[in-house]
Order: structure tokens, then C-alpha cells, then sequence
């Protein structure tokens, strides 16, 4: 498997949790009390398994990868993604100190997390189009099966060292979890299942 597909197979399991994440903001706009404890799984979420461990594999490693064969940062693809990825935290945080907010008894925050939930949302599906049908074929050009090796026993120290065995597949229950507490159909997250060998 190459690492944009074990990449891509993450996304899957990312859009299942922007859809819970819609879900949510949908039930704060029609009136509804916010799922508070829902929304701590999915802030849980994104912080560890779409950014730590999903962003980390490309920021510390992906990306670098493509640059050393010629893709530029400033002003190139991988500038875009990162700048995008930097956005994302900010909206996290947004909706995280929503929901302090919110649990500290201020009644509108709901609503103020509903707000940056769509502009998460809005943000990372579109960026997850960008990498899958642009960044990701770009790279698979470039790499050759050597880069493509090295870059795979990279994501699996990431897995192993950097989040700790079987935290992956914990995020990957989460994720479906959420689904199934929501009613949201469940992505084709095989690639992500299978991530670095596990």
C-alpha cells in the first residue's frame, strides 16, 4: 500500500466524523441543546487522530518528502496544505473554548459553536478534495518505491512511537461510535484500518 492511500483511507474516517460534527451543529441551529458529550469525543478527535497523528504524518514527514523533490513550500502545494492545516487548529480551538463556554453555563456559546463547527467543517472538506484528487496523484508521481518504503516505516513510528500502540484503532472506534449515535453512514475506512500494518 502506498502512503497516500493509508493518507486518503484517514480521510475516509475524518469525513465520517465531519458528518457527526454536521450533525451536531444542525441540532444547535434548529434550537436543540448541544450533544456536550459528543462534542468533547469529536474536539478529542480531531486534535489527536486528524491532527496528531494524521497531520503528523504529513507535516513531518509526507510533506518534507515532496519537497525534496522539487515541490516548493512557499507559495506551492504544500504551503497551501499547511496553511490550511494551521486554520483547522484554529477553528478547533474556537470550538473548544465554545464549549468551556458552554459547560461554564453561558447558554449561547452553543451557538458560537455551531459557527465554528461549519467553518471547520466548510475548511476540511474542502481541503481533504484538494489532497486526495491533486496532492496525493502529484506525490505518487514523484515517489519512487524506495521513497515510498521509507515513507511508510515513517507513518508506522508515528503510530507506535509518537501515538502509542493501538491508540489509532481507538480513535477508529470512536469514530464509528459517533456514526452510530448520530445515525451517519460509516466510510469505506479500510485503508485506515489497516494503517502501517495494524
Amino acid at each position: 500500500m502506498k502512503p497516500s492511500a493509508i493518507l486518503s483511507g484517514e480521510h475516509r474516517v475524518i469525513e465520517q466524523v465531519l458528518d457527526c460534527l454536521e450533525k451536531m451543529a444542525e441540532c444547535v441551529e434548529a434550537g436543540s441543546p448541544l450533544d456536550t458529550a459528543a462534542a468533547s469525543k469529536a474536539l478529542d478527535f480531531f486534535r489527536n487522530f486528524a491532527d496528531r497523528c494524521h497531520h503528523g504524518k504529513e507535516e513531518s514527514h509526507f510533506f518534507p518528502a515532496m519537497e525534496q523533490k522539487g515541490f516548493v513550500r512557499d507559495g506551492g502545494p504544500t504551503g497551501v496544505m499547511l496553511y490550511e492545516h494551521e486554520l483547522g487548529r484554529q477553528r478547533v480551538a474556537a470550538m473548544a473554548q465554545a464549549l468551556a463556554s458552554l459547560k461554564g453555563g453561558t447558554a449561547h456559546a452553543a451557538n458560537g459553536f455551531a459557527a465554528a463547527a461549519r467553518a471547520f467543517i466548510s475548511l476540511l472538506r474542502n481541503h481533504i478534495e484538494k489532497e486526495d484528487h491533486c496532492l496525493f496523484p502529484m506525490a505518487d508521481q514523484a515517489f519512487n518505491d524506495h521513497d515510498q518504503a521509507v515513507l511508510l516505516e515513517a507513518f508506522q513510528r508515528v503510530e507506535t512511537e509518537h501515538m502509542g500502540v493501538g491508540v489509532h484503532e481507538g480513535y477508529i472506534r470512536m469514530a464509528d461510535e459517533l456514526a452510530e449515535h448520530f445515525g451517519v453512514p460509516k466510510r469505506s475506512a479500510a485503508a485506515a484500518h489497516r494503517c502501517c500494518g495494524h
